[in-house]
């Protein structure tokens, strides 16, 4: 069995940028600006610019978050050292609501 997360995204090169050069991820597909698809610490994430419902979900659009700072997901990054991992994060460019604690 493995995990796959979806992620609906506004902007998908800026999104492929931060998952690639800022996170590490190794980024296996890109399929016609849609969706982009890495393998990241053994789960698939997979990023998506939206979608119109479908035959098997005729109620369900995939939208990108209206603003930012309204979160309805989060995901944990496990490290073996919380202020090392925040500081390489920081030199490749990731923002934080919060420093390490």
């Amino acid at each position: 069995m493995a995990l796959t997360v979806l992620l609906v995204v506004s902007d998908l090169h800026r999104s492929v940028a931060f998952y690639r050069d800022v996170l590490g991820a190794s980024l296996y597909r890109e399929y016609g600006g849609t969706s982009a698809v890495f393998s990241f610490a053994g789960t698939w994430i997979l990023l998506v610019t939206g979608g119109e419902p479908t035959k098997d979900k005729p109620d369900v659009t995939f939208t990108p978050p209206a603003d930012p700072k309204l979160v309805d997901h989060e995901f944990t990054i496990r490290v073996p050292d919380c202020e090392a991992a925040y500081d390489t994060l920081r030199s490749r460019g990731a923002e934080f609501l919060t420093a390490p604690v």
